[in-house]
């Protein structure tokens, strides 16, 4: 436990930041589980699923920009998303 009014304060900060990450990368990997159903799925348009495949990778590239995942992360991510919906669509 921390003793100085400054740790304590430190701690009190982190835990409601590590909260707020929590939720947020949740909610990014919903998302993300979303949009791999919706590629599965033969009844949904290719152009829906171009659209989400965008609103994924914009979300993706602003928990990167705020440093919820690695950039890299991210980039491999959308990567193997756009790959997944190619194959889709040719086969």
């Amino acid at each position: 436990m921390p003793h100085t009014s400054a740790a304590k304060k430190a701690l009190r900060q982190s835990q409601k930041r590590r909260l707020q990450n929590r939720t947020q990368r949740s909610a990014l990997r919903s998302l993300v589980k979303r949009y791999l159903t919706t590629v599965e799925d033969a009844e949904v348009s290719v152009e829906e699923k171009q659209n989400l495949l965008k609103q994924v990778s914009k979300r993706l590239d602003q928990s990167a920009a705020k440093n919820l995942i690695h950039k890299n992360a991210a980039s491999r991510t959308k990567s193997r998303l756009a790959l997944r919906l190619n194959k889709q669509s040719q086969g």
